[in-house]
């Protein structure tokens, strides 16, 4: 794999003094296995910005955490009246209503950013409530190549979805959160924003490097992410479509057309990786995954829609989640409020794809 931009750990690549911001961390771990690591790149993050581990973890391993951490971050428990049946949108909402910042970066434990990509969304939340930066892996294993064919699909036909979005505090407790009871918590949390009137800009030039699941865990989400379609039709109604399409052309010995798809398929997840400079962080062959990842997406999806008639849901830790997301998120009581006393968030409901800009993107 090339090298991506900018270098790699914050420690490596700071910002050039401290960030008036607060990275949220919302975890649920069972071991220890990655400890070592994460708090090595905690103590590295914690040098220029406010650091805030919302940490449901069982009660042993939430105690070694706080020993490794103390002094270095902020390490509290969840909220005991926040609740949800979505663990991380619980240690969300707890993280930002105790961020000390206006700008807040909100991430998964596998995402890492560096001095460029806290810098990036610092600027872009000047003007804007959310920010969705790019997401890649990086090493690359078999199961995030195949993971990667996902992620150029959806740069090349709009946006995709990270492990990490970034939202300024007051438009967050002002439209009163977002729901705790969805499975597809990013999505839920951007039509919301949406919904209430702030502005989201999608930078496509903005990478954030993510590392790997191993092979087991990429393995038992694989469902749990297509049931994510629920909350999406049109993917969701494609996604159904290629096994019956696949089926009937190997039925008929179609071989021609079906070549032809997976060409035009490989064409299409090239356009998303060279869109906005994606050529330097996704290797020449990762378009390749993507024929791969759409028939795997395909037995998935139903399967997730088997859930949903069978179970009333997809499996969530120890409960069934129902929701995907809010087909349009509607805004809470306090929202509504706001509205009408005429206090909208800055700006107007709006979606900006920022210009691919090297200047900013590079560090």
């Amino acid at each position: 794999m090339r090298r991506p931009p900018g270098r790699v750990g914050v420690r490596r690549d700071v910002p050039a003094g401290p960030l008036p911001m607060t990275y949220v961390l919302p975890l649920h771990w069972h071991t220890d296995a990655g400890l070592d690591e994460l708090t090595d790149y905690l103590r590295g993050l914690a040098e220029h910005v406010e650091v805030l581990v919302v940490d449901g973890s069982p009660p042993d391993v939430f105690a070694r955490h706080a020993d490794a951490w103390r002094g270095l971050v902020r390490h509290l428990p969840p909220d005991p009246t926040a609740r949800g049946l979505n663990g991380k949108v619980v240690g969300v909402l707890t993280g930002v209503r105790a961020a000390r910042h206006e700008h807040v970066v909100i991430a998964d434990d596998d995402v890492r950013y560096d001095g460029t990509g806290l810098r990036g969304v610092h600027r872009l939340l000047d003007r804007a409530d959310l920010v969705r930066p790019q997401n890649y892996f990086h090493p690359l294993p078999w199961h995030a190549w195949w993971d990667t064919g996902r992620t150029l699909l959806n740069r090349a036909l709009g946006d995709d979805y990270p492990g990490t979005l970034a939202v300024r505090r007051s438009t967050f407790l002002d439209m009163g959160g977002y729901d705790p009871d969805v499975l597809f918590e990013n999505l839920e949390m951007i039509r919301t924003v949406r919904a209430y009137g702030g502005v989201e800009v999608r930078p496509a030039w903005l990478y954030v490097r993510r590392l790997p699941p191993d092979a087991a865990h990429f393995r038992g989400q694989r469902v749990r992410q297509a049931y994510d379609d629920l909350a999406q039709p049109a993917r969701l109604v494609t996604a159904l479509a290629v096994l019956p399409a696949l089926a009937a052309a190997v039925a008929t010995h179609r071989r021609g057309p079906l070549l032809a798809a997976a060409t035009a398929v490989v064409a299409l997840a090239e356009v998303g990786r060279r869109r906005a400079g994606g050529n330097a962080v996704f290797p020449p062959s990762t378009p390749l995954a993507a024929p791969l990842w759409l028939v795997e997406r395909g037995a998935c999806s139903w399967l997730a829609v088997s859930q949903r008639l069978l179970f009333g849901g997809v499996r969530y830790g120890n409960t069934r989640i129902r929701q995907a997301a809010h087909p349009h998120a509607r805004p809470s009581p306090r929202a509504i409020l706001h509205f009408l006393l005429g206090q909208k968030p800055h700006g107007s409901t709006k979606v900006h794809q920022e210009p691919h800009d090297r200047g900013r993107r590079r560090g």
